[in-house]
């Protein structure tokens, strides 16, 4: 175990910057903590710190070992919590992102039912309509919508939506419905950044794909606008079926071109791989994918 102790010295001591700091935080002396340094660095036959009266920085083989030893800790610590039983009881901080109108609608709701159901739990709720980088930002679990290009983590399938033409019945009536996808550039349309970023739809009909180059007259960054725009009779818009299904059922928008609008964009909750799952991010992905599978503005399949 002086390996590990070693180890947990060396990270902070680099995290901090000092060796001062790093023994007060570990309850040691300073010359304790130098010497546990020194003996490191001996045995491995590599300098792993840049010393200087005012601050401490890692070498070049110190930022490598670094790396490593934050893994080999954090490992450590997991097992050790599981056998502990840690991993059994949910506990900590969850923090989760999800598209924004997705995550205002469904998981706020589903995540204060279940911070109720387990109160050792805490949470931060991030609404972004960008991909996250889960690892880089700290996030538990994630809900991704769209095809799946990361294979380092883990998923699970929780319904489909689909992409669909909308306009209101005022702006119908004024300007008709396009009858084909090559009229769409005819009319005025919104174009909402987080779901198409491209200046190219693409629609998917039989497993026959068109490619339509758009034109678009208003581009915004937040489905908000995008539907209320639309739903005001301005133009129209291209957007997700889960984000409308209260503005298709009252007909404050009408969809049209149907046979364009069946494609199917998978919905997941997404979390890091690991030997480990922790109780709170487990219990949650296990409650969250039951409550969403129930929603009427989805669509679940096995």
């Amino acid at each position: 175990m002086d390996r590990f102790r070693e180890l947990s010295t060396f990270v902070a001591v680099a995290k901090h910057g000092g060796f001062n700091i790093a023994a007060r935080e570990l309850n040691m002396s300073p010359s304790t903590v130098t010497r546990m340094i020194n003996t490191l660095e001996a045995r491995l036959g590599a300098n792993l710190l840049n010393r200087n009266t005012r601050q401490v920085t890692l070498t070049e083989a110190g930022q490598g070992l670094m790396t490593d030893a934050e893994r080999i800790l954090s490992d450590l610590s997991e097992s050790e919590e599981a056998a502990a039983g840690a991993h059994k009881v949910p506990r900590g901080k969850l923090r989760i992102t999800a598209p924004m109108l997705f995550g205002q609608k469904h998981i706020a709701p589903i995540l204060r039912d279940y911070l109720d159901l387990y109160p050792e739990v805490s949470a931060d709720l991030v609404f972004v309509d960008r991909l996250v980088d889960m690892i880089d930002e700290g996030f538990n679990i994630a809900v991704r919508i769209g095809d799946l290009s990361d294979s380092s983590f883990l998923a699970v399938r929780v319904g489909f939506i689909r992409l669909v033409l909308v306009a209101s019945p005022e702006y119908l009536a004024r300007h008709g419905a396009p009858k084909n996808l090559q009229e769409l550039n005819d009319h005025r349309i919104v174009q909402f950044l987080g779901t198409h970023r491209s200046p190219e739809w693409r629609f998917v009909r039989d497993k026959n794909i068109q490619v339509v180059k758009i034109n678009p007259s208003l581009t915004v960054n937040t489905a908000a606008t995008s539907i209320k725009t639309a739903v005001e009779g301005w133009g129209i818009a291209r957007i997700m079926s889960y984000q409308i299904y209260s503005e298709m059922a009252n007909g404050t928008l009408v969809e049209f071109l149907h046979q364009w609008n069946k494609n199917e964009l998978p919905v997941h909750l997404v979390y890091p791989a690991g030997r480990h799952t922790d109780a709170k991010t487990r219990t949650f992905i296990n409650y969250a994918a039951q409550r969403i599978r129930q929603l009427k503005n989805l669509n679940y399949t096995n």
